[in-house]
């Protein structure tokens, strides 16, 4: 092992190929189990409780170990971590589709959660790894997010068509060449990077946050059902917040943290991750109801409301092409405050829903400018969440970001499902949607008021600290 400084790897634009196929499908997977749930009531004989920890179960584990799971790549190695990501979440994916009892269903998503954990961040920190801050990285950002932000929408196309043409099994199934492909290329394409020196892991402090993160993800996914004042929601949430103060406590006292506090100095993480939790809150409402209302009111099948998405998902990866370039000539906080500005107005038009609506009177038009905002939102603050970071903190900067994503999706849905509780008929829809506009608002005064000015470009290169092999 030698330090090196960052050299251009001819290589990167596969690897790159290879990163974003492997984010696409941990994307997929979020949104493609949706549209199986009814057949595998029926097939595994599973009720309507049970059959949302087949949901739930991916969740709690994928949002609980996200940290960890990029902290660990920088430290073990990230070539590693994606590696073994993968393999787990490939096979994971076999043993779902191949499970005879729900509970056996529910195992595997939980397993696949992990496997997601640790690929997720792993992968965008060797993209940082791979591309010098600046143009060159901004680009392939963009590139990272079309196709990986077109992951949700395509879920449930490809959902639609493989449950109705194969089985529910093959939601799964369809993960694992793919999962084990990329696993198997990936060495030939990039090579391993980590930290140098000690290895060690702070093991009381990813216990503490890894526990903290799953109650909070426990307690929001479930307040609808127990009620958001119930002794269960409230005991939940203020045994979240104490093992997190835990957390806080203990990475200020160790020596070697799992969570350095000192990335929290850097005004672009902060402002990535603030930003996120709203963008993310939004976002899942968005795809949750837009899904509902396609079916249940304009009586689509599950296939017709996957190629209805279609506009949406080619926008969205059209535009966000463009929009790592864009950042690197105006600056990311114009994009940024842009792509929100454009979201927020695309979930205030679809809060106009109607109940005799049709595809070009209420869909189409709406989809067009939510794609495009979305485009910008995701690829600048993917370029935001690691700006300036140094070298050895890429995985725990990548994770982090995807933490607030998934934390923003949970708190979010339970808000807006609250919301459509209240309400009847099309009014179920609109309200959320609309509430779900207002979250985008939300997202873009703090991306205006906490973003800070696009620093001058640098030429990127590894940290002192950094080694490769």
């Amino acid at each position: 092992m030698t330090t090196v400084t960052q050299t251009l790897d001819p290589r990167r634009w596969k690897a790159l190929a290879v990163l974003a196929v492997a984010q696409f499908v941990v994307v997929l997977d979020a949104s493609i189990m949706n549209i199986a749930l009814p057949s595998i009531a029926t097939d595994l004989h599973a009720s309507t409780e049970t059959l949302s920890w087949v949901i739930n179960a991916y969740l709690l584990a994928f949002g609980g170990l996200l940290l960890l799971g990029g902290r660990l790549a920088d430290l073990i190695g990230r070539r590693r971590v994606f590696i073994a990501g993968l393999s787990i979440f490939g096979l994971a994916s076999l043993a779902g589709g191949l499970a005879d009892t729900s509970a056996q269903l529910i195992a595997a998503r939980a397993v696949q959660g992990i496997g997601g954990a640790l690929l997720a961040p792993a992968a965008l920190s060797i993209v940082t790894t791979l591309f010098p801050e600046g143009a060159e990285r901004n680009k392939a950002l963009g590139v990272w997010g079309a196709v990986a932000g077109s992951g949700g929408v395509a879920g449930v196309l490809l959902g639609g068509i493989l449950t109705s043409g194969l089985g529910w099994e093959w939601v799964l199934f369809v993960n694992v060449p793919l999962a084990l492909g990329a696993a198997v290329i990936a060495p030939r394409l990039f090579g391993e990077t980590r930290v140098a020196g000690s290895r060690k892991i702070d093991v009381a402090g990813a216990v503490a946050v890894t526990s903290g993160m799953v109650l909070a993800v426990y307690a929001l996914v479930e307040a609808n059902s127990a009620g958001w004042s119930s002794a269960q929601t409230l005991g939940l949430l203020g045994a979240a917040v104490a093992l997190l103060a835990a957390f806080v406590a203990i990475q200020a006292r160790v020596d070697e943290p799992l969570m350095p506090l000192a990335i929290f100095r850097n005004a672009h993480v902060r402002a990535a991750n603030v930003t996120m939790i709203g963008a993310g809150a939004a976002m899942l409402g968005l795809f949750f109801f837009l899904s509902l209302y396609l079916q249940q009111v304009l009586g689509y099948s599950a296939l017709e409301a996957g190629v209805s998405q279609l506009p949406l998902a080619g926008t969205l990866v059209l535009a966000a092409g463009g929009a790592g370039p864009l950042a690197e000539r105006v600056g990311v906080k114009p994009v940024l405050v842009a792509g929100l500005v454009l979201f927020a107005a695309g979930l205030a038009w679809f809060s106009r829903v109607s109940a005799d609506g049709t595809f070009l009177a209420d869909i189409l038009g709406p989809s067009l400018l939510v794609g495009l905002g979305l485009a910008a939102t995701f690829v600048s603050l993917t370029i935001e969440s690691v700006s300036g970071v140094d070298g050895d903190r890429y995985g725990l900067a990548s994770g982090l970001v995807n933490t607030s994503q998934q934390i923003g999706g949970a708190l979010g849905l339970a808000i807006l499902t609250a919301v459509a509780d209240q309400a009847s008929g099309i009014g179920v829809f609109q309200d959320a949607l609309l509430v779900a506009a207002g979250m985008a608002g939300v997202a873009v005064v703090a991306a205006a008021v906490l973003t800070p000015p696009s620093a001058a470009r640098r030429e990127g290169h590894a940290t002192p600290s950094e080694v490769s092999a």
